[in-house]
């Protein structure tokens, strides 16, 4: 745990510090403007849980969004196929730079779960998928194309699957 936090606080950018310091100002304005209403109870009340709100959800849906927007990009499947010889699947796509910014590091992953008839076991089986295969693209520039080809192996799964892929770049 201690490791996963040291990298995300090595991997801020200067737009995250910027967003959690007016997080921050906008929390200690809050709580004043409840200090100072604090004989209409009322006001004073929705100040603080607005205060205590914004200081909970603000970060992580700020983070989240941001980075959303900052690092945009999109991924599509072109092909899939399961060898014959060898229990590997082998996948090519296409990733896409959307965001005004260029890419230092794509981390591209692909995830294999498995397919039931039932919708809700679907639901689950995408959340926790079965086998996971990561690679790494540097230096994508702005509105840039990129192909890339990935080969999940050892893949002994005989039964129907899906793939999905997703990006996540800085």
């Amino acid at each position: 745990m201690k490791e996963k936090i040291t990298v995300f606080i090595n991997n801020l950018i200067l737009y995250d510090y910027i967003l959690f310091g007016s997080v921050l100002f906008l929390f200690l304005l809050f709580m004043i403007f409840g200090i100072l209403l604090r004989k209409r109870v009322f006001f004073a009340s929705i100040f603080i849980l607005l205060a205590f709100i914004l200081l909970l959800a603000g970060p992580t849906l700020g983070y989240i969004k941001m980075h959303e927007y900052l690092f945009k990009n999109s991924i599509t499947l072109v092909s899939q196929k399961k060898l014959t010889f060898t229990q590997a699947i082998v996948l090519k796509g296409k990733l896409t730079n959307q965001s005004k910014k260029n890419f230092s590091l794509c981390k591209i992953t692909a995830s294999v779960y498995k397919v039931k008839k039932n919708k809700w076991k679907n639901y689950i089986y995408k959340l926790k998928p079965f086998q996971e295969m990561t690679i790494l693209r540097e230096n994508i520039s702005s509105g840039e194309t990129i192909n890339f080809k990935m080969i999940i192996e050892p893949f002994t799964y005989a039964r129907d699957y899906n793939i999905s892929l997703k990006a996540k770049c800085k």
